[in-house]
């Protein structure tokens, strides 16, 4: 099964799983240097429904909001996500945010970081459920990077 999908194949697949009463949650980010953080995370999200989604920013749109980012490249990013069991799709985003993909596949769960306060996730106003699940302290792709500049 293609994990990888654009937004056109995406909808259709997510109509087709909503259609068969699976619930979808949705979350998104840069994911640039994969680490324990994110694979916590990514396993407490999967908890609230049956499919996991990732809304993935592309290259452009990394370097955007992270100066000097990304350091993998979006298909190198997208390829190892999707390479996760726990991972169902994974779909780029251009935009600043992913709101018109939230508003495009309506997911029934919307979940981001616990840097993120509920209110403030893009795409609340769309999803059933939102959450903001813990963030694991100390541990950054910002902070692993500024390790490795050091050593």
């Amino acid at each position: 099964m293609e994990k990888v999908l654009n937004w056109d194949k995406l909808k259709i697949a997510v109509d087709s799983l909503k259609a068969r009463g699976k619930k979808i949650v949705f979350t998104n980010g840069c994911f640039d240097i994969l680490h324990i953080g994110h694979i916590r995370y990514l396993k407490e999200a999967k908890k609230l429904g049956d499919m996991l989604i990732i809304g993935l920013n592309s290259d452009k749109s990394v370097a955007v909001i992270k100066p000097d980012r990304p350091v993998n490249r979006q298909d190198h990013r997208a390829e190892v996500l999707a390479s996760l069991e726990l991972v169902d799709y994974v779909t780029l985003f251009d935009e600043d945010t992913p709101y018109e993909l939230i508003k495009l596949l309506k997911p029934d769960v919307l979940v981001k970081g616990g840097d993120w306060k509920t209110e403030d996730i893009v795409g609340s106003d769309i999803a059933k459920e939102t959450y903001s699940l813990p963030y694991v302290k100390g541990i950054s792709t910002t902070g692993l990077i500024e390790k490795i500049k050091r050593l």
